[in-house]
């Protein structure tokens, strides 16, 4: 099924791990630039089970000491069933081929060779961060059903980007980094480079002034797209209410539902879906 999958043990595809009300559980790993996220989650209603784990991105963030972190993490939860790891990256044919958010060494990397050595207990998969959104928020969240184009986007400290095309995912787009006009239309730059949230604390904007340059991106996009929907998450998605009604573009404007915990969210289900414990084909295959 997937890109960056790993081989595992027959313990790591059995799973038997079940939530209270019997539902089956999946665990899934957001790797960012500082800080990795690992959460137990139910996959029947996509749901993080208790406090998710936070621990530090190590530095360098080399793939090595990345996987180590991970592995290390698993051990102590005693995690050997199917893994998911979204990271900020594509993978195409088991290479990751960009590394904007995490070290270069990344690039060029056998990503289902460094999982085969680093978690050899686990069914280890991997998959673009913004995609695991995508696949959180299509199968369980705000694009759930949605016929059509959807647009999702996740705001951070760079803008990621996830297509859904009834549902399913195209995989590996990266909008974050294409080329528009500057809000007053002074430069082109990446949509990342001119409105992702970072750049409201570096800058000094007001909420006002970053949800303009947020809309004139908006604006572009889907003037080339013609999506049907656009699905905004991150962490400031959070305060929806505050800068949603400053948009002006035509296309219908909603916050995600799994928010800051998508990506989480949808690496488990991905790798629970390869390990044969859940069926996402809707969305993915």
């Amino acid at each position: 099924m997937a890109e960056g999958s790993a081989e595992g043990t027959a313990a790591g595809t059995a799973g038997g791990n079940e939530a209270p009300g019997g539902s089956p559980i999946g665990v899934g790993i957001d790797v960012g630039g500082t800080g990795i996220k690992v959460g137990k989650v139910d996959l029947d209603s996509g749901r993080v089970l208790g406090e998710r784990i936070y621990v530090k991105t190590p530095s360098p963030s080399t793939p090595d000491a990345v996987a180590e972190t991970i592995a290390g993490v698993l051990r102590e939860m005693e995690w050997t069933g199917p893994v998911g790891i979204a990271l900020p990256t594509v993978i195409h044919k088991g290479v990751a081929q960009i590394a904007y958010n995490i070290d270069e060494s990344w690039i060029g990397t056998d990503v289902e060779e460094l999982l085969s050595r680093h978690l050899p207990d686990n069914l280890a998969l991997t998959l673009n961060d913004a995609d695991a959104a995508g696949i959180a928020e299509s199968y369980y969240g705000a694009a759930k059903g949605r016929k059509g184009l959807t647009l999702l986007l996740t705001l951070g400290t760079g803008i990621g980007s996830a297509l859904l095309l009834d549902g399913r995912l195209v995989p590996n787009s990266e909008l974050g980094h294409v080329l528009v006009r500057a809000f007053d239309e002074s430069s082109i730059d990446e949509t990342e480079h001119l409105a992702a949230p970072s750049l409201k604390e570096k800058n000094g904007w007001t909420l006002e002034e970053w949800a303009a340059r947020i809309d004139s991106v908006l604006r572009q996009l889907e003037h080339i797209l013609w999506p049907r929907l656009i699905v905004l998450g991150g962490g400031i998605s959070e305060d929806s209410e505050s800068w949603f009604p400053l948009l002006t573009n035509r296309t219908e404007v909603v916050a995600a539902t799994r928010q800051n915990d998508a990506g989480m969210i949808g690496a488990a289900a991905y790798a629970a879906a390869d390990g044969g414990i859940i069926d996402i084909s809707s969305v993915f295959s």
